[in-house]
């Protein structure tokens, strides 16, 4: 049995005899719990909505949960659960940050250099260290969980700096760190510092086993201090919102089929190879193709929009191609697309793909790192293609449209990325249990 000893409201979980008995026990403990998730803002990003999906996983456990942002600005801000309280986050100036920083742990002087103290332009969110310091001194949670590299490193020295010593921390990766290191060459020198002050959190989580082993390889970091918990993609309510009325004439009865994509309006989604694909399906059979996203901002979305649209108008398929932008339920949209396509050159986990799953809805993906293949189990729950290959990605929405898979067998391997599954995961990572990915 898993033996606990109260220190104050905090559990320490003792060595357990198994995974399951582990977690039945700390289920019995999450009312006393206060949990606290760090993020960048609410934008329409796959961090973001994971934060979200989890903070709700966690108040439906019982626990009190906070969720603190630099920015409380973003088109996910109105999705943010009943129950959880958003703490936003004063700036400070960048210097004070940098001192901050330094002030953590100045043994890492030498890694500090480059990615931090020397950097013309310190990392954008460091302005809000000071403050971090100032809640978790504050409000003293017990766990702490953070999300991509930066906000990693504040959260660790967050807690040193504020002697939270009864808040455990978790940070995360979400990405492959080689792909983050080849776009920013200046972030280089980065592994280095990650590989030292990630060894003082409670827990290292990848969110999924192709990040864990690059996260490992780059840094430097022993693998099996790494813990794979998959995103919470799933939440309580998807059924629910799938099942939301939608007034599009495309989704309308007897209307051609869909083929439907998300993400952001960006190179790594390779969006003009899904329009080429688009263009082939075309050619020999009717359909339409639905992208539902923005860039980071609106210049960057409208010169994005229009360089996909023209290429649909090269093409001859602009008049079935549309953009509509920012989709507040895409759930919707997937539950009634014919297939749901994923065109990236690389991701972290592809969140995305999980939804249409768990919607029912077919999938097509480009087999990037990192994140599909473990998804679809290696293709035997969708389609995965070779990334660019236009050819391949539309002979395989053909062969999807032509014979659909089950959508029960779809929606229940989207079940297992459920937010339940998450909450269990990062409990067992941060409180003592034996299990080392979910």
């Amino acid at each position: 049995m898993l033996s606990l000893t109260r220190v104050d409201e905090c559990p320490v979980a003792e060595p357990s005899a198994t995974a399951a008995a582990a977690l039945r026990r700390v289920s019995m403990v999450l009312p006393r719990r206060h949990m606290a998730l760090l993020i960048d803002d609410l934008g329409a990003g796959g961090v973001q909505k994971m934060a979200l999906t989890l903070a709700g996983g966690l108040i439906d456990r019982g626990c009190r949960a906070d969720l603190v942002v630099c920015r409380a600005t973003g088109p996910l801000r109105r999705f943010v659960p009943e129950g959880v309280n958003l703490v936003e986050l004063k700036p400070a100036r960048y210097g004070l940050g940098r001192l901050y920083a330094l002030a953590a742990d100045l043994a890492s002087f030498r890694e500090l250099l480059r990615p931090v103290l020397l950097r013309w332009k310190a990392p954008r969110d460091l302005v809000y260290l000071p403050d971090l310091v100032r809640y978790l001194q504050r409000e003293q949670p017990c766990a702490l969980l953070a999300a991509t590299p930066f906000l990693n490193l504040e959260a660790v020295w967050a807690k040193r700096l504020a002697n939270a010593t009864r808040t455990r921390i978790s940070v995360s990766e979400r990405h492959n760190l080689s792909f983050r290191i080849k776009s920013k060459p200046r972030q280089r020198a980065l592994p280095a510092l990650i590989r030292r002050t990630y060894a003082m959190a409670d827990a290292i989580v990848a969110v999924s086993a192709t990040v864990a082993d690059d996260l490992g390889l780059v840094a430097g970091i022993p693998r099996h201090t790494i813990t794979t918990i998959y995103n919470p993609v799933v939440p309580a309510n998807l059924r629910s919102r799938a099942r939301e009325a939608m007034d599009h004439p495309w989704f309308a009865p007897g209307a051609p089929p869909v083929v439907l994509s998300v993400g952001r309006l960006a190179p790594v989604k390779d969006f003009p190879v899904l329009v080429r694909a688009f263009a082939r399906v075309r050619a020999v059979r009717d359909a339409r193709l639905m992208i539902l996203g923005e860039g980071k901002d609106a210049p960057e979305t409208a010169r994005r929009r229009a360089e996909l649209m023209t290429l649909a108008t090269e093409l001859g398929v602009a008049a079935d191609v549309e953009l509509p932008g920012f989709a507040h339920n895409p759930l919707a949209y997937m539950a009634r697309a014919a297939v749901f396509v994923l065109s990236s050159t690389w991701e972290g986990f592809g969140n995305v793909l999980v939804e249409a799953l768990a919607c029912g809805c077919p999938v097509v993906s480009t087999d990037c790192p990192s994140g599909p293949a473990e998804i679809l189990d290696r293709g035997r729950y969708g389609s995965l293609v070779p990334v660019g290959d236009d050819a391949a990605m539309a002979q395989a929405i053909v062969a999807t449209l032509d014979a659909p898979p089950d959508p029960e067998v779809l929606r229940g391997r989207g079940a297992l990325f459920s937010a339940d599954r998450a909450v269990d995961g990062y409990l067992t990572a941060l409180f003592g249990a034996p299990a080392t990915s979910v």
